[in-house]
């Protein structure tokens, strides 16, 4: 079976980050910028209606976290 990542709205992206224990920083224009402790960078989420699969990814890399662990926190919803 294939466990794909589909495009979402901001609202479950922000639900799973927060989840997998990114904590909310600020809001610049439509991004909403989140501290994930040990990560290089910023997690950065988009207020968008359909959140792209690229950034997802991305943000999934930035914090480490694995497509099973996303899919786990999305199927928990």
């Amino acid at each position: 079976m294939i466990r794909a990542i589909k495009p979402t709205d901001y609202n479950t992206q922000v639900r799973i980050f927060e989840s997998a224990g990114c904590l909310y920083v600020r809001t610049k224009g439509d991004h909403l910028i989140y501290h994930y402790p040990g990560a290089l960078r910023p997690v950065v989420i988009p207020k968008y209606r359909e959140v792209p699969v690229f950034i997802i990814r991305n943000n999934m890399k930035t914090i480490g976290m694995t497509v099973d662990e996303y899919l786990k926190i999305l199927q928990a919803e």
